[in-house]
């Protein structure tokens, strides 16, 4: 991916995180159905920020998107009526509203999280089989060759940010739904929503759809077993992505596609020339 979606996602998780909350506790909305009106502001914020951003290049691009999200999260711990600094929790009533019961709750919210995987899935695998995807790939690739070959480099990398802010934010406001109470350090949280993200993807696969998913299992599999560790977990999750970079540079599932050539989501293009049009008269 040429727009690196990842540095500074943590804006757009706390922004949605920040936005249901807001319209549920000032507003009165739902909070479910202010899971996707916070993918829809979060989209709106992103138009202004990617002009700004996308004037940078290569590592300036990444301190942008980094400074864009702490400044974010200073204008969260601003706003008293959310708790400030401190946070909030969303009121009593607005939880019962959802489900009268714990395990009711957790049951509802585990499927909205199942349909906005399979649907998030589902806009990934439209957007990179679509002209945007070949694109995107060129972009990486080649900016320069990419722009000779008539792609709008600028509108793509757009059109990508705004998509990725629209998810992340109905991510974040999901994952804060759940958690019941919100604070700026802990939505616009580096190590949960950005370097976590980091490394499922690296030990995953980058480059492609099911790295990121099977990095997720890997992830949450060693987090069960060593957590307890304390600091020493985060140094085991440290030392495992390294040793995976240095095995398998591709990550896991880049080597299962290297020795099976298994294919969950397929989305290389291939030229096809057609015989009868090559074949001389």
């Amino acid at each position: 991916m040429p727009v690196s979606s990842r540095s500074g996602q943590q804006a757009y998780v706390g922004l949605g995180a920040y936005v249901l909350f807001a319209l549920a506790i000032l507003a009165g909305v739902s909070p479910l159905w202010a899971i996707p009106l916070a993918g829809v502001v979060a989209a709106g914020v992103a138009v202004p920020v990617a002009a700004l951003v996308f004037r940078l290049r290569g590592h300036y691009f990444a301190i942008g998107t980094w400074i864009v999200a702490e400044v974010f999260r200073l204008l969260a711990s601003q706003v008293s009526v959310l708790g400030g600094g401190s946070g909030t929790s969303l009121p009593a009533a607005m939880v019962i509203a959802i489900a009268p019961s714990r395990q009711l709750r957790d049951f509802t919210e585990y499927w909205i999280a199942l349909g906005l995987v399979v649907a998030v899935l589902a806009l990934i695998v439209l957007l990179l089989r679509s002209r945007y995807g070949l694109a995107l790939k060129a972009i990486r690739d080649s900016e320069l060759a990419a722009r000779c070959n008539g792609v709008d480099v600028f509108r793509t990398k757009v059109l990508v940010y705004i998509v990725t802010a629209f998810g992340t934010a109905m991510v974040g406001a999901l994952i804060f739904l759940q958690k019941l109470r919100i604070s700026p350090d802990a939505a616009f949280s580096v190590n949960d929503w950005t370097a976590f993200v980091i490394f499922i993807t690296v030990i995953g696969g980058i480059g492609r759809i099911e790295g990121p998913i099977v990095g997720t299992v890997v992830f949450f599999l060693l987090r069960q077993t060593l957590a307890d560790l304390g600091t020493l977990y985060l140094m085991m999750l440290g030392l495992v992505a390294i040793l995976v970079m240095l095995a398998t540079p591709k990550g896991i599932w880049g080597l299962v596609v290297e020795r099976f050539g298994w294919q969950v989501f397929p989305l290389e293009r291939r030229v096809v020339f057609d015989e009868r049009s090559a074949a001389p008269d």
